[in-house]
Order: C-alpha cells, then structure tokens, then sequence
C-alpha cells in the first residue's frame, strides 16, 4: 500500500502572527521595561490607585448629558394600550366586539391591559364595540356603519 501525506488538517493550523501576545509584566524592576511607574505615566488622576472615570466623562469639560436642553415629560406609570385596527375587527362574527372576544380571536394577548380601537381600514357591518378607548375616526367609521361605542373603565 501506498502512504499518502495530508498536507493540510488540524495538525497543520497555527495562529496568525501577532495573534498571541505575551502578558504584560507590571512592577517587576526597571530592567523589566514595564517598571517604576507601570506603564501609566507619572502624576495625574490616571496614575492613582483605585482611577475611575464614569460612562461620559469628558476630561473636566462639562459632559454632553449635562449641555443637552431637558425637555418633555416622561410618565413614571404610563398607560400602555393594546391595539387592534377596524379592518381586524371583520374576521369577528358575533355582533358584540369585547376585550374577551379580541382575546379568543388573538387580536391581543392580555385581558388586563387596556384595548384602543383605531381607524385604519373599514368594517362592514354593525358591531357594538366595548374598549378602553377609541380614535376619532373608528368612533365615526363605527357609527357610519350602524354600531354602538362603548368605553370601558380602565381596571
């Protein structure tokens, strides 16, 4: 039998030049090259022990997050609506459109958050929809077709 050679596998494979670096030895005498100070200069905040700058710091100048205009109002429990369009409520047979009814059909995915009926698309026929709020134009498209709103309470 003939003996073939593999040029090439898992034996022949080493890393790229430069890829594996050796540690950095700090402190270790000044013949070490990475003695006396340790690499990180003399004097100053970054040479001290226990050197911290925070996410944004800007060398003393005043940082971007503090010079940027605060504007608005942001809502610490804001009220977070499920949304189902008048086009989806079609697919729907019974006469009367609930909460219970969106979620059997899988329209939303909870029955304790708040449902909102908006405009886009149109129905075609006349359903008594009950929510927790609805946009002006499915409150006028609804009507329009025959149909009663009815705006629930938020529990």
């Amino acid at each position: 039998m003939e003996k073939t050679t593999v040029k090439y596998g898992l034996h022949t494979i080493k890393a790229c030049e430069g890829a594996r670096r050796k540690r950095k030895l700090l402190g270790r005498g000044s013949s070490s090259g990475h003695g006396k100070t340790s690499t990180r200069g003399s004097k100053g905040q970054t040479s001290r022990a226990g050197r911290h700058m925070y996410a944004g710091f800007e060398g003393g100048q005043s940082p971007l997050i503090r010079r940027m205009p605060k504007r608005g109002f942001t809502s610490k429990f804001p009220v977070v609506y499920q949304v189902v369009n008048l086009e989806n409520l079609n697919g729907i047979r019974s006469e009367t459109v609930n909460p219970e009814t969106l979620l059997a059909k899988g329209l939303i995915k909870s029955k304790r958050l708040p449902v909102k009926i908006l405009g886009t698309g149109d129905i075609k026929k006349a359903f008594t929809v009950s929510a927790h709020a609805f946009s002006k134009s499915a409150v006028d498209k609804i009507t329009k077709a025959g149909g009663k709103t009815e705006v629930l309470k938020n529990a």
